[in-house]
């Protein structure tokens, strides 16, 4: 049975504060300015994935075949296509989370309906048969089948639609609870989403951004789109005429853009978010002045009703009427419509082709009040239809009367627009920032803040632009710090050495020896020695970080808690369990005297506890203190964060080792399911939960 040992890995907050801390004169305005995202092999600008599957698609190479590609490079930048049902199912199990759209034979679609039918990931199976009437029989009973077509034509009407209800629902929604006083909630405790978008909304609109960035992003979508000849005329449109064309009128023009954006915002791809921040910005802008010039100095209209249809989950829709009369947030931007009509139109036809609740959401404003932007696009918009609603992305409504429209999953949920004198929303939001590392600016900040989320892979895409832009070694040493932290979390330990062993070798040279800078790179590489098992040079890493702690720093700071808690993990895997429970009495008795009972530190220290109880082979005792730790993480980190994983881990060895199969199954179970939210598959904590899973399965 393997161990994972999660090693006070809160140390990298405090770590990362103090070398934080010794960089405060480090320059922002190198980041300002970034080079295009990097071009991935299997990048994807929309929201579905567009299969075809067909045992004969590659021995066909004609006209109708490229006909064929064709049309649906016209819907989709990219057709996955499949000859081998094998290699499909594949496919499909590895893409969880994308809606996927599929277009296959019918010989093919008899045989792999009945195994992806129910698979979550699928949104729609369209049939591509000569002989409609022949297969009319078995697909009766397949709600996710849209019919048999016997043309590309038809199907690509029917795609069409189908993938603007995925562009509608596509939208993200964050929920906070009502709270009698918001500041006492544990900001890690709130929806990871509702942090990020409402922090990179105030990064973007703090960066200046100029032509350069522009053309950076064109280069980057000549490159994307390189075999795509409908993208790539629009990107020589959009180079070409950019200025002479508002962002609204962009953003609504059909072509990438739309798309594209909602998607990186829905994903976090930060490379892409970052490419794109010139127009994000521009976008709210464009809509700050239309909703100046319509609902501040012109409007005759002090109430307004508007509406938006989007289909949710059964989980999110729960978590909805849980939350009410707390706050909801549209992460996106979102468009709505004048009329009650439209909004259900959508949502009958979603209902009627998937097991989704139907959601109408009546929002009323009173304009008169200063609020979050919206304006109506229809005069600005490319397409001039109904009269439409656009507001800027990271809405605020406050969730009022949620009810039962008729008994086919439709719902309405009245909300009102949050505005400048609602004093909870304003409270959270205050704290939000006070929280979020608020001395740092432009991606630096969003650097510092997907690493307290948890999203190490992100935070790594962010550094690895702001590397090429650091002009001062103290820039360098930061940002070589932080790649070393993001690297370690992913499991890249021998990359984390490198990155920290550079941060240090700068430091030493601008920072005096006892600079706790030093210290928390020190402190990095002994946790990556200690995770690629070399202990020796875990030791000497780690005293290292005592060393200049101790001299440079009163006895109870934090950060000296910390390192007493990391050597003393070290000490314990090698057999040393007196001097392991020395350090890690240290650390705990430093946190009591300067600590919440329900810091994350605490949690820390009880699991360190409970991994040497658990060394010790006194399991009873190793559960209590797991137990504890647990406790703490449910209470003050998101649900998704790697720490919670690990602490599920750790009990699930316990209770394998106490032969209590069914529980260690639990709870490794749980442990795989919150790390794959933010590790690869590839990750060694992964490999070595599924091992441990496997081998338990075998003993029930």
């Amino acid at each position: 049975m393997e161990r994972r040992q999660k090693q006070s890995s809160n140390y990298t907050l405090a770590a990362a504060a103090a070398a934080a801390a010794a960089a405060t004169s480090i320059s922002e305005k190198s980041t300002t300015r970034l080079k295009p995202p990097a071009l991935a092999h299997d990048f994807v600008i929309q929201n579905f994935l567009l299969v075809w599957l067909d045992r004969h698609i590659n021995d066909v190479k004609n006209a109708d075949y490229l006909n064929t590609i064709s049309k649906l490079k016209e819907l989709a930048d990219k057709v996955y296509k499949f000859h081998d049902a094998d290699d499909f199912v594949s496919f499909i199990s590895d893409n969880k989370r994308e809606k996927i759209c599929i277009i296959t034979s019918a010989e093919m679609g008899e045989i792999i309906v009945p195994v992806i039918h129910n698979m979550k990931q699928i949104s729609a199976i369209y049939i591509l048969s000569g002989d409609q009437a022949q297969h009319h029989v078995w697909i009766d009973g397949w709600s996710k089948i849209k019919g048999i077509f016997t043309d590309i034509e038809s199907i690509c009407k029917a795609l069409q639609q189908a993938l603007q209800n995925l562009d509608q629902n596509s939208v993200t929604i964050s929920f906070v609870s009502p709270s009698s006083d918001i500041r006492k909630q544990n900001l890690d405790h709130l929806d990871s989403s509702f942090i990020y978008t409402q922090i990179l909304k105030e990064i973007i609109l703090s960066i200046d951004f100029d032509q350069q960035h522009i053309d950076e992003f064109i280069l980057y979508c000549r490159q994307l789109f390189a075999e795509n000849p409908i993208e790539l005329k629009n990107v020589n449109k959009l180079a070409h005429e950019y200025k002479e064309h508002l962002p609204i009128w962009w953003y609504t023009y059909h072509c990438f853009l739309y798309s594209m954006l909602n998607r990186a915002l829905r994903t976090m791809q930060v490379n892409l978010i970052i490419g794109m921040g010139f127009f994000i910005q521009g976008l709210h802008n464009h809509i700050v002045a239309l909703h100046q010039e319509q609902f501040i100095e012109h409007s005759q209209t002090k109430l307004l009703t508007v509406f938006r249809g989007q289909s949710l989950c059964q989980k999110d829709f729960d978590r909805l009427v849980q939350t009410q009369y707390g706050l909801i947030s549209f992460n996106n931007f979102i468009s709505t419509s004048t009329n009650r009509d439209v909004s259900l139109k959508f949502l009958r036809n979603i209902i009627e082709t998937t097991d989704l609740m139907g959601i109408i959401f009546v929002i009323k404003i009173d304009t008169s009040i200063s609020s979050t932007p919206f304006a109506n696009i229809r005069e600005i918009s490319y397409f001039k239809r109904e009269e439409e609603i656009l507001f800027s992305m990271h809405s605020i409504f406050r969730i009022g009367d949620v009810k039962q429209l008729d008994k086919d999953r439709l719902w309405q949920v009245d909300l009102t627009l949050t505005n400048d004198d609602d004093r909870e929303r304003n409270a959270l939001i205050e704290q939000l920032r006070k929280e979020t590392y608020p001395r740092k600016k432009g991606w630096n900040r969003l650097g510092m803040l997907l690493i307290k989320l948890g999203k190490f892979n992100k935070a790594e895409e962010v550094y690895d632009i702001l590397i090429d832009q650091a002009i001062t070694n103290q820039e360098k040493a930061h940002i070589y710090h932080q790649l070393g932290w993001t690297t370690d979390a992913q499991g890249k330990y021998a990359d984390a050495i490198a990155f920290y062993t550079q941060a240090i070798e700068i430091k030493q040279v601008i920072f005096s020896p006892n600079d706790a800078g030093l210290a928390a790179s020190y402190t990095g590489i002994g946790l990556a020695y200690d995770k690629m098992d070399d202990y020796l040079n875990a030791l000497s890493s780690h005293q290292k970080a005592i060393e200049i702690y101790e001299q440079s720093s009163p006895s109870n700071n934090p950060h000296l808690a910390t390192s007493y808690d990391n050597i003393g993990v070290v000490y314990s895997k090698i057999g040393d369990h007196s001097n392991a429970l020395l350090f890690h009495q240290k650390a705990l008795k430093i946190r009591q005297k300067i600590l919440p009972n329900n810091h994350p530190d605490f949690a820390d220290s009880y699991n360190n506890i409970g991994l040497l109880y658990d060394n010790m082979g006194d399991y009873a005792s190793a559960l209590t203190f797991h137990r504890k730790a647990l406790e703490i993480y449910q209470k003050t980190l998101p649900s998704d964060h790697p720490n919670l994983g690990t602490s599920h881990n750790n009990i699930g060895l316990v209770y394998f080792k106490m032969n209590d199969h069914p529980n260690a199954l639990s709870f490794y179970e749980r442990a795989l399911d919150i790390q794959l939210c933010s590790l690869s598959k590839n990750h060694p904590n992964i490999r070595s939960l599924r091992k441990n899973i496997e081998l338990i399965k075998k003993k029930i």
